[in-house]
């Protein structure tokens, strides 16, 4: 079968290529034409339409000062769709974008997979009315969201989270190896999560590295966003202060505790069974507009949603500030708060289900 694989974002492109994988193992003579990133493009052996690097535009004043570049980007991606005729559009998350490519390909006539829901549980829950119309079968990968769907009578199959599946292919790795590659000294580690878009990123790593000077026994190592040079971030490296690339999972397992700015790396941290502080911060106009249009919703980190109760801290905005990381991140790396968080992460590995995601969302979409 041709497949048309839409991905806008990092995440997106590591579990759209899990996929990718376990489709090519199930059908002999799958054939790719995607929208993504690096991973996409090892599996595939061609570079994406386009790179997600060219799409990923978030919050709200961003996507407002972009939006002529996200309706080119629109037309131009139904030009190509219709060019190339797939037998199936498999989209993942990115909803502004995806959802308008769901109408456009279902008038068609193809068949539309969505992989990876938008998160229409926190906030625009009238975009199910969309998902109902336009998409064939939704696989999702939070045990929650099959309720949440089947409340909005849209049959959704939880296949499990793609993350157990990347993550339980990883090889042991040795610390010792790992520092001596990376020039790193002898000091345990703390991980720095910044995210991925360089304004969040040098607000982030600048409040992270507030805390350097009472923690003076471990060594603060970044972990580089494949989006970013590795020039932006040399400002930041000094004797205690070291930088890695591309090797995120890698310094996490060899680290003993981590601050990761929310999103998608604060389930990895916690599948990588490593204790962390969540932290966000975004524009006060972004924040305030988010306050008021996500809607029944507790926390900000995936971690805190699926298991529904507060496993991780979440310092929010103000909250984020020199203080109250010193007192979180001391809580983590020894004591109680440590010994209960890594429990906690046992029981949320047991609520994700095992490994296989991709391969059940591969046999949905194949003979669903």
């Amino acid at each position: 079968m041709k497949y048309y694989i839409i991905a806008g974002e990092a995440s997106g492109d590591l579990h759209a290529s899990n996929l990718m994988k376990s489709l090519l193992k199930k059908d002999s003579e799958a054939e790719f034409r995607f929208w993504g990133g690096d991973l996409m493009t090892a599996v595939a052996g061609f570079e994406p339409v386009k790179h997600y690097k060219e799409l990923a535009f978030m919050g709200f004043l961003e996507v407002a000062k972009n939006l002529r570049t996200i309706l080119k980007n629109i037309k131009f991606c139904k030009e190509d769709i219709k060019s190339y005729q797939p037998d199936v559009l498999i989209l993942v998350d990115y909803p502004g974008f995806n959802l308008r490519i769901a109408e456009f390909a279902k008038g068609l006539g193809i068949k539309v997979i969505y992989y990876i829901s938008p998160q229409l549980w926190a906030w625009k829950e009238g975009r199910v009315e969309k998902i109902r119309k336009f998409v064939d079968e939704m696989l999702v990968i939070l045990p929650f969201e099959k309720d949440f769907y089947k409340k909005h009578n849209v049959n959704a199959h939880f296949v499990g989270h793609p993350l157990l599946d990347a993550i339980s292919d990883l090889p042991e790795i040795n610390i010792d190896q790992f520092k001596k590659e990376n020039n790193l000294n002898e000091k345990e580690i703390i991980a720095l999560l910044p995210g991925s878009r360089e304004q969040e990123v040098a607000k982030m790593l600048e409040l992270m590295l507030s805390v350097r000077q009472q923690f003076k026994e471990y060594q603060f190592v970044i972990a580089g966003a494949p989006s970013l040079p590795k020039e932006f971030y040399q400002k930041y490296v000094d004797d205690n202060v070291h930088f890695v690339s591309n090797k995120t999972y890698d310094l996490l397992r060899c680290s003993k505790a981590a601050l990761v700015t929310s999103g998608t790396a604060t389930l990895e941290t916690a599948l990588l069974n490593i204790p962390e502080v969540v932290c966000y911060r975004s524009s006060t106009i972004s924040y305030e507009i988010g306050k008021r249009v996500v809607k029944n919703i507790k926390y900000i980190s995936l971690v805190n949603l699926i298991m529904d109760k507060e496993i991780v801290t979440e310092l929010i905005q103000r909250e984020l500030n020199t203080k109250n990381l010193v007192t979180e991140l001391r809580a983590i790396i020894e004591g109680d708060k440590r010994e209960r968080m890594l429990a906690n992460f046992e029981q949320l590995r047991k609520k994700l289900g095992g490994k296989g995601a991709s391969d059940e969302a591969a046999d949905l979409i194949i003979n669903g």
